[in-house]
């Protein structure tokens, strides 16, 4: 089997050693997405719903790149810098997600990245 790597426009450039998903044996497995606007460049760094929204917006555009989709989830991995804000959090998560509900791990940290507040990773299977 081979490995792929996915590379989208519509999601962040990586800004290290590092591809924003690979793919192998019909699993898609996406990098931590912050949030950041792909088009712009702009680090969204306003409310925490606002960040959660385009990193999972972020992770959506890289499965869709990758011949997946958010229904197709297995897991997600969510560090969010401050736990006290974990339930405006999951009122987004939940909207976005829908009634799928996959497999989640939420990682409280004490800080991320440049002031983001949140990141997430997902793996997920692909509709091959």
């Amino acid at each position: 089997m081979k490995i792929r790597t996915i590379q989208t426009e519509k999601a962040p450039t990586p800004a290290g050693h590092y591809s924003q998903a690979v793919v192998y044996n019909g699993l898609v497995f996406v990098a931590g997405q912050l949030a950041i606007d792909p088009q712009t460049g702009e680090r969204k760094l306003g409310s925490i719903e606002e960040q959660t929204e385009q990193a999972l917006k972020n992770v959506s555009e890289i499965l869709k790149a990758a011949g997946s989709d958010m229904k197709l989830v297995l897991k997600m991995t969510v560090f969010v810098a401050d736990i006290s804000l974990w339930e405006r959090v999951n009122e987004v998560y939940s909207r976005v997600m829908g009634e799928h509900r996959p497999a989640r791990a939420v990682i409280p940290t004490k800080e991320l990245h440049h002031g983001f507040l949140i990141e997430i990773d997902a793996i997920a299977a692909t509709e091959e």
